[in-house]
């Protein structure tokens, strides 16, 4: 079979199927509330953490100097 000529068993091949099965669901899934947030004007969780961390002055412009 292919598998073997890859030099890959079929468990091996079933698990890294399965693992990417899971990331590319989360990402698809994340991707879709981060959209959902913008069409209603909220801010998504990810820029929500970003602005957080900016206002405490870790990513301020002032500290640098």
């Amino acid at each position: 079979m292919i598998w073997n000529e890859l030099g890959i068993s079929g468990g091996t091949a079933l698990i890294v199927l399965c693992a990417l099965y899971f990331v590319i669901k989360w990402a698809v899934r994340n991707g879709i509330r981060e959209a959902h947030a913008r069409i209603n004007g909220e801010k998504g969780r990810l820029r929500r953490l970003w602005e957080g961390f900016a206002q405490e002055g870790g990513a301020s412009e002032e500290a640098a100097e």
